[in-house]
């Protein structure tokens, strides 16, 4: 994480006190000021602000630290309708499914001159193992699976569902605000308006999702908020969010996730400010979304465990490369093993418990 770039202009220490004290009262209940002087802690009130949110975290979802077995697809990667391209994928989904993944995670677009499709690939990718889970697509492909079959998205989607998707990544939200994501993406972008929609159809029609928030780059502490309220707002009509997911922004990674962004002085959040958006996000979403999770591939193992303890409870993916084609996923290479985990639950003092996708317990053997 970067130093200081993101924290200038914090707020007097005696106004986020005032704010801190109301939290604790009424955490989920503060109005916007409250929470944007919240994510400017620091020091010893930054401390006491994960204490609270570790609390919060405590009441919603217990002590268990949890974790998911999955492997990450890249969809290009993996698309063909050719007799190699399917058996390769059989395989990569058979050699998880043997390696314990409970979930296939697969994300991006078909090429515009694939002769593959959404709900054939869907089909394709549960065939090998039925019990798995497949957890794909994000708003701007789920519009595309539904422009390529000439389908309303609402029709798509229930297909979509009959075919095998279990549920729906909801990334690519960036920070929902339509201003920041035009200059994020260097021109425009899915409108906000227009990527609630998908996500809450895909809700409607029995596909829950992830939420997240890229942060640590030209939005304010006031986007943030909004940004927060608006997944609020969703979670109280659908009920369709299983976890939050805070993620920072990367600059290596900027020609890809924010090309708007290329060349410019931007160098990402400082880890003051990814304690307070965790922390803050707890408060934020309490008794709605009682599970955020600590992006280890982001941030690191070590780092992520002053997450899980200011907020976060959960570890997200094993992330499994195994041996056959492991680069065939996005975040190739970046692998935890069991043991990794068994760690971290013993330095948290917390049960470890592996975890489905929508967040029931495993059990070995069953």
């Amino acid at each position: 994480m970067s130093q200081g770039a993101t924290d200038a202009g914090l707020p007097p220490p005696d106004r986020v006190g005032e704010w801190l004290r109301a939290a604790t009262a009424d955490p989920a209940s503060l109005p916007d000021e409250g929470y944007e002087a919240l994510l400017g802690a620091d020091g010893r009130q930054l401390a006491e602000l994960g204490e609270l949110a570790d609390s919060l975290r405590e009441q919603a979802v217990g002590n268990a630290l949890t974790y998911v077995v999955n492997r990450n697809l890249d969809t290009a990667a993996v698309a063909g309708v050719d007799q190699g391209s399917r058996t390769r994928l059989a395989a990569l989904v058979a050699e998880a499914s043997e390696l314990g993944a409970t979930e296939i995670c697969m994300q991006g677009p078909l090429p515009p001159d694939s002769d593959d499709d959404y709900l054939d690939l869907i089909a394709a990718v549960k065939a090998p193992a039925p019990e798995i889970h497949l957890h794909a697509f994000r708003a701007t492909e789920l519009l595309d699976g539904a422009a390529r079959r000439g389908l309303p998205l609402a029709e798509f989607l229930v297909l979509a569902r009959e075919a095998g998707l279990g549920s729906v990544p909801g990334t690519a939200a960036r920070i929902l605000d339509d201003a920041v994501r035009a200059r994020l993406a260097g021109g425009p972008d899915l409108p906000v308006a227009r990527w609630v929609e998908v996500i809450e159809a895909a809700h409607r029609a029995g596909l829950p999702s992830t939420s997240t928030m890229v942060f640590g780059h030209i939005e304010t502490p006031a986007h943030q908020v909004a940004h927060l309220r608006l997944l609020a707002g969703i979670q109280d009509r659908t009920g369709g969010f299983t976890e939050f997911i805070a993620m920072p922004f990367v600059p290596a990674a900027a020609a890809v996730t924010a090309p708007g962004l290329v060349g410019r002085d931007v160098p990402g959040p400082s880890w003051r400010q990814v304690r307070a958006v965790h922390a803050v996000a707890r408060l934020m979403l309490h008794e709605r979304i009682g599970n955020i999770q600590a992006a280890w591939p982001k941030f690191g193992l070590d780092a992520s465990v002053d997450l899980l303890r200011g907020g976060a409870s959960d570890l997200g993916g094993l992330l499994l490369d195994g041996r056959l084609a492991p680069a065939a996923g996005a975040e190739a290479g970046l692998v935890l093993t069991l043991d990794d985990v068994e760690r971290v639950a013993r330095e948290l003092g917390r049960p470890l418990w592996q975890r489905t996708t929508g967040y029931g317990k495993v059990i070995a053997g069953a």
